[in-house]
């Protein structure tokens, strides 16, 4: 057998390179499947930062109260708020950013704790989840 009686996995019918057409079918392909991996990254992040948790406050303050500038402040000084109950969720925090109230809460009540997760830095609890909230599209 020659040499030029064994197919190449690079040659066409006539005997050249891949034809233009089929780099572009190709690169077509591996197109599609990029973006069918991709779009459900964006679906799983969007998901994610609707149920991830803020704790107001932290467990760092747990047992503080809240005042209106989201400070934490000791239990019981005038104008400043319990903790809330439970976490809220990204999707909660993210309305109440747009005007409602957070649930279970006051106004003033919704707007002190706001405030205190505005002041939320790297390193506390639900930081990550605030930082989704406000770079999110």
């Amino acid at each position: 057998m020659e040499k030029s009686d064994i197919p190449t996995a690079n040659a066409n019918e006539t005997g050249g390179a891949i034809s233009p057409r089929r780099q572009i079918l190709a690169l077509g392909a591996v197109g599609v499947s990029a973006a069918l991996t991709i779009r459900p990254a964006f679906a799983q992040t969007a998901v994610s930062v609707m149920n991830c948790q803020i704790p107001v406050p932290g467990p760092g303050g747990a047992g503080k109260f809240i005042d209106t500038q989201g400070k934490l402040v000791p239990p019981g000084t005038k104008g400043a708020f319990p903790g809330a109950l439970r976490p809220f969720t990204g999707e909660e925090v993210k309305r109440a950013f747009r005007g409602q109230t957070l649930p279970g809460t006051t106004y003033n009540q919704s707007q002190a704790y706001l405030q205190y997760i505005r002041r939320l830095q790297a390193g506390q609890s639900g930081f990550t989840c605030f930082a989704s909230i406000t770079t999110s599209r």
